[in-house]
């Protein structure tokens, strides 16, 4: 009969034997700094977390990958085959979870460095990946995974926390869905991970996120091998769990691929499973219903009953043929053995949650975005007890309140964020939309009467773009000629155009040059231009054509150096023209000053 869920329950030395095989060809085959090098030395040393482990330490998949153990790239290593690659396929709805889950995990915590192939390996010994993938398309197990009644025999007694939501069962808690969580963990881990609305642990896509979550607490680094140990062991307290998960998490590290949905290897089937039933019995069952002492059986194929005879028949079941006689069984002349209840005291239920007193806002007061961004700076609080302590799991409302843009994802104005392990709710990401005002959000401790927090935000309109040109053009062809000393009489109009049409607003710089076609420069003689206060000035910034592309440039002035000079026109858009301009040397004297009229010829003294 193919092994069945329970199976940890299993002692003897042949699983011994097999467990030290595979953990020594997986040694093998590994490179150094591996995870699962010397899994038994860390399995043996790691500390146990407190608290109840998500799953109530109900019973598990202890299979351990193939023997044959794909290898790195560029290793030779050639191991016995022992089973085929389908132990790598993982179905598509449920690696599509997994995967969705690290992307979200990364996003929010990137220091937990949580891999995907972690919660693959979980999967596996908690669900043989949700039943070899018998979800439906978004991500719900198309029947129950359900285990044991936790009540203490031989598991943690842990008594109904969900009123039977959950597990169906009002007494005691059972572990739920593929990722086998406990209500109570539920109720404090739960996410919605497919968007639905809903927090559903029977749902892939919300459990795989749930246990991201979780293996993240307390600021974890999963890259650190002391990290890593912790969660899994705060999954499942069990160092036997530890070595069995790891050893899938190298698996997978090592080898994947997608599969079609309900086509996943259970383990201990070796083929498709496709007769899974109920809650099964401490040994797996075979009815795939069982008593409620196990994880879910797998079921074997069954043969219908034969038909009972008619009476008188004569044959077997026949109401006629009497039943043969059996000789009495004597009493056994020493007392039967019996096994002593288990000794070790049940598991305390998990101390009741804090309420949370106050709400510490954490960070900026106020944020701001330009629109069609998104903003960089996220909103926190940090749930507290009157006592001034964190509180974590506590479940954090955050609501925007305003007519602008601004939008958590999916156009979210309102969502729900738990606390971590620092008390600390964090809201996603927000984006300013296209909308651009003010707007408020009101962090809300749900459950608990303590006064809201509020940001301030704005989403700031985005700056129009710069006008264009691509021609500059005088709007006259006279030619341009002065004295020296004096001004030129002709005024310089020009006009911007982009694509044959007048270019309004469009910057210009204005810049005496010399005459260099290939290397012009600022000059620094001829023709000038006056600064507000009457001072000469070579160069013009900040001029701007008006609602008709023109620009009319100021008086240009000479001094008394005559010669052909240039004056450089630029746009912000590299246009470029440029006006040549004639100096003559004066016939009369000039004056100091060319606007300032020659004074009048003195009157004589009369003479008496």
């Amino acid at each position: 009969m193919a092994a069945q869920f329970g199976r940890r329950l299993r002692k003897g030395a042949t699983a011994t034997t097999v467990a030290a095989l595979v953990v020594a060809a997986l040694s093998a085959s590994e490179a150094p700094g591996s995870t699962s090098l010397r899994a038994d030395e860390r399995a043996a040393e790691a500390t146990e977390p407190p608290g109840t482990p998500v799953t109530g330490n109900s019973p598990y998949f202890t299979d351990l990958p193939p023997l044959n153990t794909p290898n790195k790239p560029g290793t030779s290593i050639d191991l016995p085959v022992v089973t085929g690659p389908a132990e790598a396929g993982i179905p598509a709805t449920v690696l599509a979870a997994y995967k969705r889950a690290e992307e979200n995990i990364r996003d929010t915590q990137p220091g937990c460095r949580l891999p995907w192939q972690l919660l693959a390996a979980i999967g596996k010994v908690e669900s043989g990946q949700a039943r070899g993938g018998r979800v439906d398309a978004s991500g719900t197990t198309l029947t129950p995974i359900l285990g044991p009644q936790l009540n203490g025999v031989g598991f943690a007694n842990i008594s109904d926390t969900d009123n039977g939501a959950y597990d169906g069962d009002p007494t005691h808690d059972r572990a739920v869905g593929p990722m086998q969580f406990i209500p109570s963990t539920w109720a404090t881990w739960g996410q919605d991970g497919n968007a639905d609305g809903r927090k559903n642990p029977n749902n892939i896509y919300d459990a795989a996120l749930a246990a991201g979550r979780y293996l993240c607490a307390h600021d974890r680094d999963l890259s650190a091998q002391g990290d890593l140990d912790q969660a899994i062991l705060g999954y499942n307290r069990s160092r036997e769990y530890l070595r069995t998960v790891m050893s899938w998490f190298d698996y997978y590290r090592r080898d994947n691929h997608e599969v079609p949905d309900g086509t996943g290897v259970l383990p201990g089937s070796g083929v498709p499973d496709s007769h899974v039933g109920g809650a099964g019995n401490g040994n797996g069952g075979t009815n795939g219903t069982g008593n409620g002492n196990g994880r879910p059986g797998t079921r074997g194929p069954t043969t219908p009953p034969a038909k009972p005879d008619r009476p008188g028949s004569g044959k077997p079941g026949g109401g006629a043929t009497k039943p043969p006689k059996t000789p009495p069984v004597k009493p056994p002349t020493t007392p039967p053995v019996t096994t002593p209840p288990p000794t070790t005291p049940p598991s305390p239920r998990p101390p009741a949650q804090a309420p949370v007193a106050t709400l510490e806002r954490l960070g900026s007061q106020s944020v701001s975005a330009t629109e069609g961004e998104k903003f960089t700076e996220r909103l926190r609080v940090r749930a507290k007890t009157s006592a001034g302590k964190v509180v974590p799991g506590a479940k954090v409302q955050f609501q925007i309140v305003g007519d602008t843009g601004a939008r958590f994802a999916d156009s979210e104005t309102r969502i729900v964020v738990t606390t971590g392990f620092d008390g600390i709710a964090t809201a996603p990401v927000l984006s300013a939309g296209d909308r651009p005002g003010r707007f408020v959000v009101h962090a809300k401790a749900l459950g608990a009467t303590a006064p809201a927090v509020a940001f301030a935000g704005t989403v700031k309109a985005e700056p129009a773009p710069a006008p264009r040109s691509d021609a500059l053009a005088r709007t006259t062809d006279k030619e341009l000629k002065a004295e020296t000393g004096a001004a030129f009489s002709d005024t310089v109009e020009i006009k911007a155009t982009y694509k044959g049409n007048a270019a309004a607003g469009v910057g210009v710089t204005a810049t005496m040059v010399t005459d260099d076609a290939d290397h012009p420069v600022p000059n620094d003689k001829g023709p000038y231009f006056k600064d507000a206060d009457g001072e000469p000035v070579r160069t013009l910034t900040a001029l701007k054509t008006d609602a008709n592309g023109l620009l009319k440039l100021p008086v240009i002035r000479t001094d008394g150096n005559a010669g052909t000079y240039k004056l450089r026109l630029t746009t912000a858009d590299g246009v470029v023209l440029t006006i040549a301009l004639t100096v003559t040397a004066a016939t009369t004297a000039p004056t100091t000053d060319p606007s300032t009229p020659a004074p009048s010829s003195p009157t004589p003294t009369p003479t008496t």
